[in-house]
């Protein structure tokens, strides 16, 4: 990718463009080597100093049209209380993202040691519509800062001294050094034709603006300059409109399009889009183009004509269709730029947190809502690359809307905190790295073992790969023919073959990789063969047989039990198994007896907790008899802990407390392993790898607001017992932030008002209520105001000694406790404040308070005063009757309420509040009306042509208001039908004009006032006589047009196939007068009254509905249609059919 060049420096703004025009460029023929005595300002004037937060702003540059460019910042992380949001704009407001994927792309790294974060906005195939300002826009929390530049883009041009070298050339045929002549004429045209190009392009380029969007500017209207400058980022529109004024050109108007393409159009992935323009001749060929290549009619691109309308209909738009289109018609061109908007990517399944081991493969996976997406992987704040990943360890995976982080063999270093982040939303797991630890499931059980037989050690460890040696008194054990050494899964054996008595000796087998051993002894049993008597009494070969020290045996619950005991006696003595003081003699099952002849085995499968107990062995012959006791001990892992519950939460942390398992399975339970999982979660996380021993444990690391769930294991010697049923679902949380801005409202001789606002911090717990607490000045007591939370934020604290002085403070409690205390600053004195009585009379009762009668009165007056003051009512310096008035007056307001109001109750009320001599009086004048009487005296006065005056007089009872106005209206006397003829009249007389000649009229007049109408009008009491001028009128002859037909079906029937269970309908039209009578008919049978059918007949329009027809519905169907003129009949065939 080439370098971008630096900008010419701009020239200086001033209000006439065309004098700072010359100096936007420098001579082209400047010398090779800058001067040294220019100061470095002058060398690079688009170069800032860093200030803000920017160590590295953003520079202005000029690229040649079709190549790349690249646009660097730096920006200081110190400064920035969290990791920043970057954008790009063009323009003030046009943000770059809607590009992203096309040219336009961005990136973003941060160096954690120095803690800088670098952005690049890469710009590919650079066009000359991305000239313009462009602003970077960096924010974080509250911190925003912003710095702009500029892109020029330059038409690509040949080189100008190239040119000159080429103009530069001898005349001549040979091209020999000695001969021909240098032609100067044609390098002074070449100058020439520098020259012009160079002002030309100086005239073009003025105020940064590119020649295009020049003409584009001139054929606008005036209200579209500011929608222009806009969309292509110009902001400089006062030089613009100056321009635009000096160029004088008259807008040409277009020959060829009445309406071209808007100057862009956006979209979202996958939907569909309509570019149009309208043409002045539609026989003109019309050709669409995108980024100049011609566009082919397919189901991706539809083109459509609609009269002088040209559509181009883009389908399922992607990012490949974000680009420049162009429709040219005969030599005219109109040029539009489509972007498409990538849709927010969700995320559907987030992250989840993982607790692995050094050498595990682990994959990390996030599903997002749309296949194909973008996503962004960081570990610790610190964006995850794929060059990245060629270094490292891991590898990146995308399976559908799924996106895989795959570590083939994690380390230590891998362990962190890994995020995701798309467009639409971010999520973010832990991933914990433990160091492997072996646990041995099955130890190596010492051996006693007879001359001959096999011997076998068995050991069993948690992980199928660890390999290991075995030992024999230190020294290392090789395989021979008689020993063999196998490792099957977890588990390792060590088999000796006709055991001799070399072997005897302490054997050790040692995982490799890990600090561990396991040792057992093999006891070799020497068979002694004596002399014996005919008659020997029985013994049993046990130590201590006989004595009262016995023998324990202890088995692990699961395993096999095969106790082998030797007896000797002549003749051969007869064995019996007591457990207890029961015989036990079964020879079959999971607990049997197996004989021998020198020897009694007593075997259990698969120990259980009910077979511990004393087992008692008993032989006996005729010589005598032998007795030991055995007392067998079934080990097992504990059960598990029990009651496990959660007792406090902090902000990331909560304390476990569990009770120990009732069952220890025989062994001293060594400690504990906790675990922990999000609700909703599958996936386990350990809390310790070492065994805690104490119940109380408090887990860090959480997530405020995230709801977890806990599990204990208990471990013994012999291993890990069950999970313990789950806690009950905890969120940890902390304790709200003290309340704000206490005050005190009130204070009176025994109680204080308190007002507070909400914590600023509340947190994911919410908050519950608060407490109030109050404490003496010379006491250090605090004293709990309320016993029970209250919600709102404010309480009045009662029963206090008079004259103390307290000190008052308020908590926020929710699940994580108490918040710490607002506490006011000074002591509050409880005593009555005297406060000067007052009325706050509402606005509205400042002047006349009107009501209809029949309505409610109620009025509501607040005022103030301390102690409570005296409130007294009254209506021309009487108290006010009781039984048509009710009165409630309170500490701060008083209630005046009348259930009905009469007109008796209008007038003038005085409303006293009185505290001591103190006093303030208040007047309230209520009127009461209802509708007025009807006007008297109704006359007609004078009748002239088709006009009468009418005269009344006003009503005797106005209703208590005054009358607004009247309506008149008028009636024929013939019939006496009243239409209105003035509305809102205020004289007691009007004329009423266009009556008809030859009628008599009446008129009535209602009045009007506040409450409407009046309930009867005034009649007048004669008429207005319409005299006629001698006109007479006589009827036409004609005769009546007979306008009865026969029936006759405008639409037939249609025969029609239905699926049985679906209702039908078959329909019809038919025309008669008289109104025909129809008749349904299947299979020439009349249809009655079948609730199966319902016929219907609207304007002609007949329907026969056929409810869930079946196959027996199968047949014909006729209508008929008759009237004394004819009658019609129509048919159709119906076929219902069940469906296959």
């Amino acid at each position: 990718m080439p370098e971008a060049k630096p900008a010419a420096t701009k020239a200086p703004e001033d209000k006439d463009d065309d004098k700072a025009a010359p100096k936007e460029a420098p001579p082209e023929a400047a010398p090779a080597e800058p001067p040294k005595e220019n100061p470095p300002e002058e060398q690079s004037p688009t170069v800032e100093e860093p200030t803000g937060i920017f160590l590295k702003k953003p520079e202005s540059v000029s690229v040649e049209n079709g190549k790349d460019v690249v646009i660097v910042a730096k920006v200081n992380g110190k400064d920035l209380p969290s990791k920043p949001t970057i954008k790009w704009f063009k323009g003030k407001w046009m943000e770059l993202d809607i590009k992203s994927g096309t040219r336009f792309s961005f990136k973003e790294t941060h160096d954690s040691a120095s803690n800088v974060y670098n952005v690049e906005l890469h710009i590919g195939k650079v066009l000359l519509v991305d000239r313009g300002d462009y602003r970077l826009e960096v924010k974080a929390k509250d911190i925003c800062d912003s710095c702009g530049f500029n892109i020029d883009v330059e038409a690509p041009c040949q080189d100008s001294a190239g040119q000159t070298l080429e103009a530069f050339k001898r005349s001549g045929e040979e091209k020999s050094e000695d001969t021909g002549e240098l032609d100067f004429s044609g390098l002074l045209k070449k100058r020439e034709v520098v020259e012009q190009e160079k002002k030309k392009k100086k005239d073009d380029d003025d105020l940064g603006i590119p020649p295009e969007i020049w003409e584009l500017l001139k054929g606008a209207k005036k209200s579209e300059y500011e929608k222009i400058a806009f969309q292509y980022g110009i902001t400089d529109l006062r030089g613009m409109l100056k321009r635009l004024k000096k160029a004088k050109v008259e807008v040409k108007k277009s020959e060829a399009f009445i309406k071209k393409l808007d100057p862009a159009y956006q979209v979202d992935r996958g939907n569909k889009i309509k570019l149009m323009v309208e043409i002045s001749n539609p026989d003109l060929p019309l050709k669409w183009f995108k980024n100049g290549q011609e566009i082919k009619p397919s189901s991706k691109y539809v083109f459509e004509n609609v009269g002088k309308k040209r559509i181009l209909t883009i389908n399922k738009c992607t990012m490949a269709d974000d680009a420049a289109y162009e429709v040219a018609v005969a030599d005219e061109k109109c040029v539009t730029e489509v972007f498409v908007k990538e849709p927010p990517i969700l995320i559907v399944t987030p992250l989840e947190d993982q607790q692995v081991f050094v050498g595990d493969r682990v994959e990390m996976a996030v599903e997002v809502s749309e296949e194909g997406a973008q996503v962004m992987w960081m570990k610790d704040g610190v964006e995850m690359t794929r060059e990245d990943s060629y270094k490292g360890r891991f590898r990146f995976k995308k399976d559908g809307k799924r996106h895989i982080l795959i570590f083939s063999e994690v380390t230590m270093e891998d362990r962190g905190c890994y995020q995701v982040m798309t467009n639409g939303g971010q999520c973010e797991a832990e991933l914990i790295v433990e160091e492997k630890q072996l646990e041995v499931l099955q130890d190596i059980a010492d051996l006693t073992v007879k001359a001959s037989e096999q011997a076998v050690f068995k050991c069993e460890v948690s992980d199928e790969k660890v390999t290991g040696k075995w030992y024999k008194n230190g020294i290392e054990v090789r395989p021979s023919k008689r020993i063999t050494i196998s490792h099957v899964g977890r588990s390792h054996k060590l088999v000796i073959d006709d055991v001799r008595p070399e072997d005897e000796g302490d054997y050790t087998f040692v995982p490799d990789g890990y600090a561990l051993s396991l040792s057992a002894k093999l006891n070799f049993l020497e068979i002694k063969v004596d002399y014996v008597p005919k008659q020997e009494p029985p013994k049993i070969h046990l130590d201590c047989s006989g004595k009262t020290t016995e023998n324990t045996i202890m088995v692990v619950a699961g395993n096999k039990l095969r106790l082998d005991v030797a007896i000797t006696g002549e003749p051969p003595p007869v064995a019996t198994w007591l457990k207890g003081d029961e015989v036990f003699s079964a020879t079959e099952g999971r607990i049997r007896i197996e004989k021998r002849v020198d020897c009694s085995s007593f075997v259990i499968e698969s120990a259980q907790r009910a077979d511990e107990g004393r087992y008692t062995i008993k032989v006996a012959n005729p010589a005598g008899e032998d007795v030991a006791s055995i007392f067998l001990r079934v080990v097992d892992v504990p059960d598990p802990p029990e009651a496990v519950r959660v007792t406090s939460v902090g902000e990331d942390c909560a304390t476990v407390v569990w009770e120990p398992p009732k069952y220890d399975g025989g062994q001293a339970v060594t400690g504990y392993l906790l675990e922990r999982k999000k609700k909703g979660s599958h996936r386990w996380m350990k809390l310790n790898f070492e065994v805690f021993t104490e119940t109380t444990y408090e887990v860090t690391r959480m997530i405020e607001g995230v709801l977890y769930e806990m599990r204990v294991f208990a471990v013994n010697a012999i291993g890990v017992s069950q999970p313990s049923v789950n806690s009950k679902p905890f969120m940890p949380i902390a304790p709200t932030s003290e309340p704000q801005h206490l005050t005190v409202e009130d204070v009176t001789d025994s109680t204080t008002t308190l007002k507070w606002r909400p914590p600023n911090r509340i947190g994911a717990g919410g908050i519950d209520g608060y407490l109030v607490e109050y404490c003496l000045e010379d006491s250090e007591e605090w004293i709990p105001a309320n016993t029970e939370l209250i919600e709102r934020c404010g309480f009045t604290i009662k029963d206090l000694p008079t004259g103390a002085r307290i000190i008052f403070r308020v908590v926020g409690v929710n699940i994580a406790g108490r918040s710490e205390p607002a506490t006011l600053a000074q002591p509050v004195t409880i005593r009555e404040i005297v406060e000067q009585p007052k009325i706050r009379l509402p606005r509205h009762l400042r002047q006349t308070y009107i009501r209809k009668v029949g309505e409610q009165v109620n009025l509501l007056i607040p005022f103030q005063g301390k102690p409570r003051p005296q409130v007294v009512w009254k209506k021309a310096g009487a108290p006010v009757d009781s039984s048509r008035v009710n009165v409630r007056t309170s500490d701060t307001d008083t209630v005046f309420f009348i259930r009905q109001a009469a007109r008796s109750d209008s007038g003038e009320y005085e409303l006293d509040v009185q505290i001591e001599n103190m006093k303030d009086t208040a007047t309230i004048h209520i009127l009461v009306v209802e509708k007025a009487g009807p006007p008297m005296n109704v006359m007609v006065k004078e009748v002239w042509g088709t006009n009468a005056m009418v005269e009344w007089q006003p009503p005797k009872d106005d209703g208590n208001s005054e009358v607004t106005g009247y309506v008149i209206q008028k009636a024929d006397k013939k019939t006496m039908e009243w239409f209105t003829v003035y509305e809102h009249s205020r004289p007691t007389c009007c004329t009423v004009s266009d009556l008809i000649m030859g009628n008599e009229y009446y008129f009535r007049v209602f009045s009007e006032n506040i409450c409407g109408l009046s309930d009867s009008a005034g009649l007048s009491k004669n008429t207005a006589q319409i005299l006629k001028t001698g006109i007479s009128w006589k009827p036409l002859e004609y005769k009546e047009h007979d306008f009865r037909t026969p029936p006759k079906f405008l639409t037939p029937l249609l025969d029609r196939v239905v699926v049985a269970g679906y209702a039908a309908a078959l329909y019809c039209a038919v025309r008669g007068y008289p109104k025909p009578k129809v008749v349904w008919m299947k299979n020439k049978m009349e249809i009655r009254e079948d609730p199966k059918f319902l016929m219907t007949n609207y304007q002609g329009i007949l329907t026969l509905n056929i409810r869930r027809p079946s196959p027996f519905d199968s047949g014909t169907y006729s209508c008929l249609a008759v009237n004394e003129l004819g009658e019609a009949l129509a048919e159709c065939k119906l076929d219902v059919r069940v469906p296959q």
